[in-house]
């Protein structure tokens, strides 16, 4: 019993601060929209009270022993036609109100939660199923929570005031009346907050079905995926797969929507008994000269009301509780721990004078997976060409990652100049490196925009945007496109300006994208480390030809690590390491390791033998 109550009450201080959460975002997006959709709230509630006891006034005037007045009856009924022309205003006014409210909650939510991702400075997040799934709902609920909470408040108010007046009307009339009504609303309370727990339960189980069918809708209408799909006729596997995940979660909703239906009818019924059982009391006792006509009338319209504004008490506070559970999953995103460990007093990023150093690097995604690097040791100087070669999986990329501190060494350590990148501002270090990576991105956004978002600093600043297009010899296929440098780069997004023409939007090639994401990274030309992970494997041998060129003027001087396939593009690194099983097995010059006759000459001939037997026919 005692570790029952201790956990009801720690689920209501989370729902409680989780609510206090809700209502401080609401506040801050939108403070005159609610204040304005309680007191048009409040008002609309008072409204039914009001016309229920002028229609008993009229209705006794009209029917008692002693007739009323023309006069009075005439203030009677000016009172109703007013009351009945707020009631048809107010509601109007107050939902256009409470959308506004809405749409400020709304942006403003999203602001802080894509703030809050934004602020995960490494990647291991975006790799957890149970973080992605709590980031999906998290966004679900954040348009919807605060908002909810704040109505949820504002029903409660209208509601109480309609339920106590109209209590305060069965009590005048028969106590025992509204003793009846108001217990009757108990059980639907409990059932309600039952359901909405059950609801929002039922909603993180079908999280994961609902993100892998989502997958798979993506991959079905995808323009890159759609070419192996219909080469290989995948499209009905893949739409079974989403099918199947579909059905998974429909049938958690159908079993949910029945227990909804069980419960929700018998809670009808139960109203319906009351109120009918109310109705026939009434007529029974106005036939017997207990209660006036007009105290009939009054009766129907205060069971009616009080049960419609306990039913609403009962469906916001039931709603509230659904939505503040799913609200927990935003609120645990927005309040993340950092997962970069981040130093009480960071250290600036100063420019690199000596080198980078790798102490003892130990790596492993997480405790469940093996090691990607195992105790390297690895000295980077200052103002030369590294190259990392190796076979796939040899822990070449996990360096780069680590370099650029998107992970954090699991043992060991990364120093630059002597200073450890853990005790380093991230975001002063990383405005210290280039980087073109293997899986560039390809942005949906102009030929200006894909450029610059390597330094969005830059993005007005036409004339370095295109120095690094020329550089990447991408400037004269984007000033050819329909809008130059102003042209999207997508046709599947289109611009303002071309959406009454979208065949102005272009596809580039993958070498072109390669070169693109080349001319971002040479945007960053001042930058003290240039990372190149496979910068020409999408290029033909011309495209490569002249790329490597470059990249060997560009990289002159400045410190740089080169991660390639195809080694006849790093035999002029100053220093090439050889990984394997995640250690270096071999390092030095490219005359040095082929004279050794270790790992890299065997990779180096066996790649040269493919083109030996031309050049030797030759």
């Amino acid at each position: 019993m005692g570790v029952t109550v201790r956990r009801w009450a720690e689920a209501g201080l989370t729902l409680s601060r989780t609510a206090r959460e809700a209502v401080r975002l609401a506040w801050s997006a939108a403070p005159v929209a609610v204040v304005g959709t309680g007191l048009l709230a409040l008002g609309t509630a008072a409204l039914p009270v009001l016309v229920a006891w002028l229609t008993k006034l009229v209705v006794d005037a009209l029917t008692g022993t002693a007739p009323a007045s023309l006069e009075r009856l005439l203030w009677l009924a000016g009172g109703l036609v007013v009351a009945g022309l707020l009631l048809a205003l107010l509601p109007r006014v107050s939902t256009f109100v409470s959308q506004e409210a809405a749409r400020a909650i709304a942006l403003r939510s999203q602001e802080l939660l894509y703030r809050a991702v934004d602020g995960f400075h490494g990647l291991a997040r975006f790799e957890d199923p149970v973080f992605l799934d709590r980031m999906r709902i998290g966004k679900q609920s954040a348009a919807q929570a605060p908002k909810a909470v704040v109505d949820a408040g504002i029903s409660l108010a209208g509601g109480t005031v309609t339920a106590v007046g109209f209590l305060g009307s069965l009590v005048i009339i028969r106590p025992a009346l509204a003793v009846v009504v108001l217990a009757a609303a108990i059980p639907a309370l409990v059932a309600q907050l039952r359901l909405s727990r059950e609801r929002a339960g039922m909603m993180w189980t079908i999280g994961p079905a609902e993100r892998r069918e989502f997958f798979f809708g993506t991959l079905l209408t995808d323009v890159q995926a759609a070419k192996e799909i219909r080469l290989f006729g995948a499209g009905r596997f893949l739409r079974e797969r989403m099918l199947t995940e579909r059905r998974t979660a429909d049938a958690a909703r159908r079993r949910q929507d029945l227990r909804d239906l069980f419960t929700q009818g018998g809670l009808a019924l139960l109203s319906a008994g009351v109120a009918g059982g109310g109705l026939v009391w009434a007529i029974v006792q106005a036939h017997q000269g207990t209660i006036t006509a007009g105290d009939v009338t009054m009766l129907v319209a205060a069971v009616a009301g009080v049960q419609s504004a306990l039913t609403q008490l009962t469906v916001a506070l039931a709603g509230t509780y659904q939505q503040l559970l799913m609200f927990e999953h935003y609120v645990a995103v927005a309040r993340a721990e950092p997962d970069l460990s981040v130093a009480a007093t960071p250290v600036a990023a100063p420019p690199l004078r000596r080198g980078i150093e790798l102490r003892d690097v130990w790596f492993r995604y997480s405790e469940r997976h093996p090691w990607v690097l195992r105790g390297v040791d690895l000295f980077v100087p200052a103002g030369q060409a590294t190259a990392l070669v190796g076979r796939n999986g040899a822990g070449k990329s996990t360096v780069i990652k680590l370099l650029c501190r998107l992970y954090d060494p699991s043992r060991g350590a990364i120093l630059w100049d002597g200073v450890d990148l853990r005790e380093m501002d991230i975001a002063a270090l990383r405005r210290r490196l280039g980087a073109v990576f293997q899986d560039f991105m390809h942005y949906d956004l102009t030929a200006t925009e894909n450029v610059a978002l390597g330094d969005t600093d830059l993005l007005a600043d036409r004339e370095r945007v295109v120095a690094a297009a020329r550089l990447a010899g991408i400037h004269d296929t984007l000033a050819a496109l329909p809008h130059g440098y102003d042209t999207m780069l997508s046709r599947m997004y289109v611009s303002e300006r071309d959406k009454e023409d979208p065949e102005t939007g272009v596809v580039l090639s993958g070498g072109q994208w390669q070169r693109l994401a080349l001319a971002r990274a040479f945007l960053r030309d001042q930058r003290d480390l240039l990372i190149l992970d496979e910068p020409s494997s999408g290029l033909d041998a011309v495209a490569e030809h002249e790329v490597h060129t470059t990249l060997r003027e560009h990289r002159s001087g400045r410190t740089s690590i080169l991660i390639s396939h195809r080694l006849g593009a790093v035999r002029d690194a100053d220093q090439i390491v050889v990984l394997d099983g995640g250690r270096i097995v071999e390092r030095g010059g490219h005359g040095e390791l082929m004279k050794a006759r270790g790992r890299y000459a065997e990779l180096f001939e066996l790649q040269a033998a493919g083109y030996q037997p031309d050049l030797v026919a030759d």
